[in-house]
């Protein structure tokens, strides 16, 4: 497997297995082998562990005092905690976005929401991160660097919690025009500078969102058969 110019060796050992976690190549709790990971990817070690640790500061992987590293698990208790913090932030953020957005703000909103499409269980990574990419828009509009920083860090973190929701959530014409609906609510919020509207359309969003649903399936134990799927 070659390696992008445009990415430096550390870079892409952590895109490469935070590809493979996404895609449940490497399954929670799996334990990593350091030296068979590198040599798949055609680096060294020390890029290697480099990524690694990035990813455990993602909370993607887990490494422990020897450092043994492995796929962190996926439980109802982190999904819960993500979903709570969310459920306060992302509706703050898109009130700040309607103060504070630019025309270039709009731009990348109106560009971010063409590109989205309906979720169903065979939508692919791209698709979702399509998703994920709407909202990374409406918050980095609010042009405050300590909210977007978390956000990303919380995002990054639900990213597998939305996979496993979304195998589980029932597909329908109604929930795909429901989504949709609020992503236009929003985006028209913001963009007319309606702070209000736009803090409680989010709201809205996020208690009907797949992190929301993350924590109902992860409840009923079927964490492991969803997140090897």
């Amino acid at each position: 497997m070659s390696i992008s110019p445009a990415l430096t060796k550390n870079a892409y050992a952590y895109e490469q297995v935070r590809l493979r976690i996404m895609n449940g190549e490497l399954a929670p709790g799996q334990a990593l082998a350091q030296s068979k990971l590198a040599a798949e990817l055609g680096v060294s070690l020390t890029p290697m562990r480099e990524a690694l640790r990035r990813l455990d500061a993602e909370g993607l992987v887990t490494i422990d005092a020897h450092k043994n590293a492995c796929v962190s698990t996926l439980t109802d208790a982190e999904a819960r905690n993500l979903f709570t913090v969310r459920e306060r932030l992302d509706p703050m953020a898109a009130a700040l976005a309607a103060e504070h957005r630019t025309a270039t703000d709009i731009e990348a909103i109106k560009a971010a929401a063409a590109a989205m499409k309906p979720l169903n269980k065979e939508s692919t990574l791209e698709a979702l991160g399509a998703h994920r990419d709407f909202h990374r828009a409406i918050y980095r509009a609010s042009h405050n660097d300590v909210l977007i920083n978390i956000l990303d860090s919380l995002w990054d973190k639900a990213d597998r919690y939305r996979q496993i929701a979304l195998q589980e959530r029932r597909d329908s014409a109604t929930e795909s025009k429901r989504v949709a609906a609020e992503h236009r609510q929003i985006m028209k919020a913001v963009i007319e500078g309606d702070a209000e509207t736009a803090e409680e359309a989010m709201t809205t969003h996020v208690r009907e969102s797949l992190g929301r649903l993350a924590i109902d399936v992860l409840a009923n134990g079927t964490e492991q058969e969803s997140a090897t799927r």
